[in-house]
């Protein structure tokens, strides 16, 4: 690869959704990423996803936790709670992730909720916040190739439900990746 990778901190919002999981794991695998995460960040998506999906074991979300903690261990970020308490963001509660890029050293949060990461509260610490669609878009502009094949092993993963492309793809696009779902469908072969 021509460029450094990003170090991109995952919020707990963009670790819900199993389909976006799947892509920014393996996008991380593939040293596209170096991602970063927390104990803290892992409970939250944890914590919101048995809460409404009553139905999925709490079991086997600890069980995905700890297989992204094995195959990306240099993610875990640790020491970040000193930091919490003289960090301002409109949502006091979201701190921590903040505090987890400044002790990640992470360049970009990547996260949903936008207005809860501004701009001016991210820019001394030498951080932005990203939507994952903006955040995949520009990660094309930079490995287009490579992200292309990053996303065809996140679809081949799914051996048990074995997702067509299409259907992939458009899981992709409904949980918010428009423009990046754009990228996929302009590269449709690549991702047989």
């Amino acid at each position: 690869m021509a460029s450094k990778p990003p170090v991109a901190v995952y919020d707990a919002c963009v670790l819900y959704p199993f389909h976006l999981r799947n892509v920014l794991i393996q996008c991380a695998f593939d040293g596209l990423i170096e991602a970063r995460w927390t104990d803290d960040i892992h409970d939250e998506w944890i914590r919101n996803l048995a809460a409404n999906t009553p139905s999925l074991p709490i079991e086997r979300l600890l069980a995905t936790r700890d297989r992204m903690k094995a195959v990306l261990p240099e993610a875990q970020v640790g020491n970040y709670r000193p930091l919490v308490t003289d960090l301002e963001l409109p949502d006091p509660d979201d701190r921590h992730v903040l505090a987890a890029a400044i002790a990640g050293k992470a360049s970009v949060i990547v996260t949903w909720n936008l207005k809860d990461f501004p701009a001016p509260n991210l820019r001394p610490y030498g951080v932005i916040s990203q939507s994952p669609d903006d955040f995949l878009f520009e990660l094309h502009a930079a490995f287009p190739d490579a992200l292309i094949s990053s996303v065809k092993g996140a679809r081949h993963n799914l051996r048990k439900t074995a997702p067509s492309i299409e259907t992939f793809v458009g899981a992709l696009e409904q949980g918010g990746l428009k423009k990046f779902s754009a990228i996929l469908r302009r590269n449709i072969t690549k991702l047989k």
